[in-house]
């Protein structure tokens, strides 16, 4: 017998974008490999962060527990090479680029802070790439295949999970 979904209050806010968003972007080694870049050019700010908080408050309903299969292994995000934290820093922004700037974001979220958030994504992503681009060769980039194919799968997991949902503002959350 199924045991029923456990309702989540509605101040939970997106805590797994939360969770990638820091760990990924907030890594000194992905500053460090960019040493070129202005300090404020080189490192995601918590101003962004915070934007996402501000884009994506929480339904006004209580939602049901949504046991979404896609667990994100952490230790994709753990290397001491700078050149491959930027390089994956860069692959989960982009990710997060193409899933917050899709049309089917909830429509409770504040645009004008949706469109600032990918804004600040879009800044960022461009001076990584600009960033690989200027220190790295073609052999350097192109990192552990297993790491990319791990958060391709995780990013193809959570799609998946949102659309097998209708997108609902609940699934969101």
């Amino acid at each position: 017998m199924a045991v029923p979904a456990s309702p989540r209050h509605p101040l939970a806010c997106s805590i797994l974008l939360l969770t990638l968003l820091y760990k990924a972007l907030a890594t000194a080694t992905t500053a460090s490999a960019c040493s070129h870049l202005r300090p404020q050019d080189a490192t995601f700010s918590r101003d962004s962060l915070q934007l996402l908080q501000d884009t994506a408050p929480s339904p006004p309903q209580l939602c049901p527990q949504h046991n979404a299969p896609c667990s994100f292994n952490h230790t994709l995000l753990d290397t001491n090479n700078t050149r491959q934290a930027a390089k994956t820093t860069l692959d989960v922004l982009q990710h997060l680029f193409k899933i917050l700037g899709s049309p089917t974001t909830p429509h409770h979220w504040i645009d004008h802070q949706r469109q600032s958030l990918l804004n600040h994504i879009q800044r960022y992503t461009q001076h990584l790439e600009q960033c690989l681009a200027r220190s790295d060769t073609r052999s350097q980039t192109r990192g552990p295949r297993n790491l990319h194919l791990g958060i391709n799968k995780h990013f193809s997991c959570l799609h998946t999970f949102l659309q097998d949902n209708n997108y609902s503002a609940c699934t969101w959350d």
